[in-house]
């Protein structure tokens, strides 16, 4: 006979992940408590540039699938802006042909086209995609979590098994590396600065053929986040000068009126990345059921709600 704390789950993790997964739990029926290390506001999720475009994750057909099932939900969310922080905008992904795309894309976003020369110095694609403010974004998800019924609690976690419930979801991101352990997971650096925004609307992606480095600047309200970058297997989270002023640099060479806007912060988030993502179901040591949902390296965003949707239905 069931009992009401079959109905349980913690999950642990805070960031986006995490958030997302326990209000697709909640609004199942389950009694979900979120356990994160740090207020959401904290996380590594909130540094995130916020486009949703599949960025540095495997496996790539799977990866694909859960992001189109999350931009069904931006899509959505992006009615109400100023609640969720999801916009649809306008912007140019540098280096990218409509055959370079894919069907899987080009059949969700009809609006793809070759970027004009007055829009992009370079192959490029404008696209109309999701461009969420994690600052708006994240608090609205506890919300959202709290309203079906779910708990946050700030809380500290040295071992997976200290959960006390039947189901135990793992969204610790790069923590999992310590706590599962596995250590396949490795930190992708990512540096960002904060401008005040000069008039910019859109946004702009470039990757540089011979470097593979990566510029994009993405207006947010009320400021310009300007990156980026992507160092492997650093751990540092001290904003580098010297970064900074390549990248404000890089980004003034494709935006000119970028050179004089006041600097209002420094971000450095590290992406929790892996070979593919881990969403997979286990046990812990006792039997208790265990899902994995980690390793989305630089696309946590993008494909959040498909990830949550698939570990849910493992957590059932």
């Amino acid at each position: 006979m069931e009992t009401e704390l079959d109905d349980e789950v913690v999950v642990v993790g805070g960031g986006v992940i995490g958030l997302t997964t326990a209000v697709v739990l909640a609004e199942r029926g389950r009694r979900v408590r979120l356990w994160t290390r740090d207020p959401v506001e904290r996380t590594t999720s909130v540094v995130a540039g916020g486009l949703w475009w599949p960025y540095r994750i495997e496996p790539v057909a799977l990866a694909q699938s859960w992001a189109l099932h999350s931009l069904d939900v931006y899509e959505e969310l992006a009615a109400r802006p100023e609640e969720t922080g999801v916009r649809m905008l306008e912007g140019v992904l540098g280096e990218t042909g409509l055959d370079e795309v894919g069907a899987w894309a080009s059949a969700r976003l009809p609006g793809l086209r070759a970027a004009t020369a007055a829009e992009y110095a370079g192959s490029g694609l404008w696209a109309r995609l999701p461009l969420i403010d994690m600052s708006t974004h994240l608090p609205w998800l506890r919300e959202r979590l709290v309203a079906a019924g779910g708990t946050v609690e700030n809380r500290a976690v040295a071992d997976l098994a200290e959960a006390d419930a039947p189901v135990v979801v793992n969204c610790t991101g790069l923590a999992a590396r310590d706590l599962v352990p596995d250590a396949s997971v490795r930190p992708v650096r990512g540096q960002l600065v904060v401008v005040e925004n000069p008039g910019i609307r859109d946004w702009l992606v470039s990757a540089d053929p011979e470097s593979g480095e990566t510029t994009y600047f993405l207006p947010q309200p009320g400021r310009l986040l300007l990156g980026g970058t992507a160092e492997e297997d650093a751990w540092s989270v001290e904003p580098d000068p010297a970064v900074a002023e390549a990248i404000v640099r890089r980004c003034a060479a494709l935006r000119p009126e970028i050179a004089g806007a006041r600097v209002l912060a420094h971000l450095v988030g590290l992406r929790p990345a892996r070979e593919a993502v881990r969403l997979e179901r286990g046990t812990l040591p006792d039997g208790r059921r265990l899902v994995h949902n980690y390793g989305h390296g630089g696309a946590g965003v993008t494909v959040a709600w498909g990830c949550a949707q698939e570990a849910a239905r493992l957590a059932s």
